[in-house]
C-alpha cells in the first residue's frame, strides 16, 4: 500500500470517527435501581442528564440507602455510555489504536 493511500484512508477514519465521537455525545443512557425508586440518565459525554427519584425512596432513617442506590444508578449510566462509547470507536477504527482518537 503506497503512502498516499494509507494517508487517504487514515482522514477517512479520522473523519468517520469524528462523526461517531459526535452521535455518541447526543445519545442517552439511562439506568435504574431500587426497583425504578432511582433513574439516572447520562449522555454519551459522560455529563449526568437527570436523576429522579422516588419520594418513596426518601427514608430519613436510611439516607446512606437512597445514597448507595443513586451512586450506584450513576456508576450504571456512565458504564453504559463508556461500553457503547468503545464499541462504537472499535468499530469505526477496525480495533486499531490510534493516539488522540481513543
Amino acid at each position: 500500500m503506497d503512502m498516499k493511500k494509507m494517508m487517504k484512508q487514515a482522514q477517512k477514519m479520522q473523519l468517520e470517527a469524528a462523526r461517531a465521537q459526535e452521535e455518541i455525545t447526543q445519545m442517552e443512557f439511562e439506568a435504574t435501581t431500587g426497583g425504578g425508586m432511582v433513574k439516572v440518565v447520562a449522555m454519551g459525554d459522560m455529563s449526568i442528564k437527570s436523576v429522579s427519584i422516588d419520594p418513596e425512596a426518601v427514608d430519613p432513617e436510611d439516607v446512606e440507602m437512597l445514597e448507595d442506590m443513586v451512586m450506584a444508578a450513576v456508576n450504571e449510566a456512565l458504564r453504559s455510555a463508556t461500553e457503547a462509547t468503545n464499541q462504537r470507536m472499535n468499530a469505526v477504527m477496525g480495533g486499531m489504536k490510534i493516539p488522540g482518537l481513543m
